[in-house]
């Protein structure tokens, strides 16, 4: 029979036979009942119960640690199982305490700072405990924090490491198991379980077991925080992206990237709307196919930024677009550029000034029937449909003998001459800031002291009239005789209804009222280069002016005559 040496270094599976081998050599010891025989059979049988003892404790040895075993293979399956970091603290904390038999558990990270943050802390009966709860031993934490290295302690009030520490014994702190979280030998935190009751629960297998657990869930651990960061940083890219796009929508210029080989790589919605056209139309297509119009003009540009990386502001293009016609573009060129400064390409902004041309061609006709410096003064929001009273100074110009000299004239003719004399009357009464109502034929009306105050209106209306006359004199130098026309002047002071007659569609800013039609009554009996003023007008400049008294003017619609004055010129 073997002895207990050789016996005890057998597996189990030939432990068992062996014992069955010797039950069958005790069993024919005892057929022929030999005393010898049956001590010897007791021996062996002795023997056999201490390896009968000796086998239960292998085997439970070898069962737990096939336990353990499965428990690690369990938990590194599951532990591994989510990315979500709060879902992977959980289930670390609750396989803790399942295996240890803890009472408590607290698993911390160390912050940006390095300190330690307790992240997660579970109970036996897998509830979440109380951060007013938190009873701990910061000085075991600590210290294998610092160390690296694991500890446990079967009653740690007793224990000469830690029994004069105040927070073990305020707490009444007993089994401690603390070991490290490592990540490629950096300590990223530790995991504390504990038992306030028990002493002795914890020993070195538990240690060891607990620290193979922790190596699979710090890289678990590890892998959720790398990728709730990747997450973090993904939607925040997310939302800036968003942002951007939202911002670039919103531009009201429009935005075209092209790379190197001219072909358009972005493009926003107002570029689509000035262009008229989509982005399915535009994107990833050559900018030369894509918009023919534009491509001869955007040549040159185009290669000299990419070339000298330049930019160009302020040009101007006039394309006809098939949707939308004749248009006015003002295009800036700009290199555009990756982080390294290297030249990917061109920015390209365009701005529609379509309108602005068309607003600003309308401005200039305004202004050769209103002063630029009223224009200028004007609020739109004071003048109102159906206007107000206002004192004015009205002035009637009209051509003298243009009827009998256009009848031997073509109209392309007559238009011609005809507009030479208007335009040096409309130019007199703008130098003086007056406001040109209208041409009416071969007359001009005008007004002083609106739309914008004047104190000195009447002077400023006489002053126009003089220089009517000056320019004429100056015209007929350079009109053949029988084109050297010339006007009659008439002014007159008095209240007007001045503002917006019309409609919606159309709209006259003029003046109304009995003023007007006696200043034209008056122009109308004016002789050739005369001007003659009213008394009411004459009163505000009759310090200022040279007169000379002219014979009463019957008006029409008028009970009595006018009473008037030629001006001769200024004092």
């Amino acid at each position: 029979m073997q002895d207990e040496t050789t016996t005890l270094t057998l597996l189990p599976d030939q432990q068992l036979l062996q014992i069955s081998n010797q039950i069958d050599l005790v069993r024919e010891m005892l057929v022929g009942q030999d005393p010898k025989a049956i001590a010897q059979a007791i021996e062996n049988l002795t023997r056999l119960a201490g390896h009968v003892t000796r086998l239960g404790r292998l085997v439970s040895q070898h069962t737990e640690e096939l336990k353990d075993l499965r428990a690690l293979a369990d938990i590194g399956q599951v532990v591994n199982s989510s990315l979500d970091l709060s879902e992977v603290l959980r289930i670390v904390m609750d396989t803790i305490i399942r295996l240890t038999g803890a009472e408590r558990g607290f698993l911390m990270l160390r912050d940006e700072n390095g300190g330690l943050d307790i992240r997660i802390a579970r109970n036996w009966e897998r509830e979440s405990i109380r951060e007013a709860d938190f009873a701990i031993s910061r000085t075991v934490i600590n210290r294998v924090a610092e160390e690296g290295q694991s500890i446990v302690t079967t009653n740690a009030i007793e224990d000469p490491r830690f029994g004069g520490q105040d927070s073990i014994i305020a707490y009444n702190l007993r089994s401690i198991l603390c070991v490290p979280l490592k990540v490629k030998e950096v300590i990223t935190g530790v995991i504390y379980a504990d038992n306030r009751i028990r002493t002795g629960l914890f020993t070195n297998s538990e240690r060891d077991l607990l620290s193979a657990f922790a190596n699979q869930a710090a890289v678990a651990i590890e892998n959720a925080r790398l990728f709730e960061s990747v997450r973090q940083t993904l939607a925040e890219v997310t939302e800036l992206k968003n942002l951007m796009d939202n911002v670039f929508a919103s531009i009201a210029s429009g935005v075209i990237t092209t790379d190197i080989q001219n072909k358009i790589t972005l493009c926003n919605r107002a570029a689509e709307r000035i262009l008229a056209r989509t982005a399915d139309c535009l994107l990833q297509n050559d900018l030369e196919e894509c918009l023919p119009e534009l491509a001869p003009e955007l040549s040159d540009p185009i290669t000299s930024v990419k070339k000298t990386e330049q930019t160009i502001v302020g040009l101007e293009l006039n394309p006809v677009l098939p949707e939308r016609g004749a248009v006015n573009l003002r295009l800036n060129f700009s290199p555009l550029k990756d982080a390294e400064e290297t030249t990917q390409g061109v920015a390209i902004v365009l701005d529609d000034v379509t309108e602005r041309k068309r607003l600003e061609a309308q401005r200039r006709l305004f202004e050769r029937m209103v002063s630029p410096a009223v224009i200028e003064q004007l609020d739109p929001d004071r003048i109102r449909l159906g206007g107000e009273r206002v004192d004015i100074t009205a002035l009637f110009a009209d051509i003298r003998g243009f009827t009998s000299y256009s009848e031997n004239l073509t109209p392309e003719e007559l238009v011609s001459v005809l507009n030479r004399y208007l335009a040096a009357a409309a130019d007199a009464v703008l130098s003086q800031e007056g406001t040109v109502d209208k041409f009416m034929g071969d007359a001009v009306m005008a007004w002083f002291n609106a739309p914008i105050p004047q104190p000195d209106h009447t002077l400023r209306a006489v002053k126009a009239a003089l220089g009517i006359r000056y320019a004429i004199q100056a015209l007929h130098k350079e009109m053949p005789p029988e084109a050297q026309l010339d006007f009659g002047i008439g002014i007159h002071f008095g209240e007007a209804v001045l503002g917006l007659v019309g409609t919606e569609k159309r709209l006259d800013y003029t003046a109304i009222g009995d003023s007007v039609n006696t200043a034209k009554r008056i122009q109308e009996h004016s002789t050739t280069n005369q001007i003659l003023i009213s008394v009411a007008a004459y009163q505000n400049v009759k310090d200022q002016i040279a007169i000379h008294p002219a014979p009463p003017i019957l008006a029409k619609g008028k009970s009595h005559p006018l009473e008037v004055f030629e001006v001769l010129g200024l004092r």
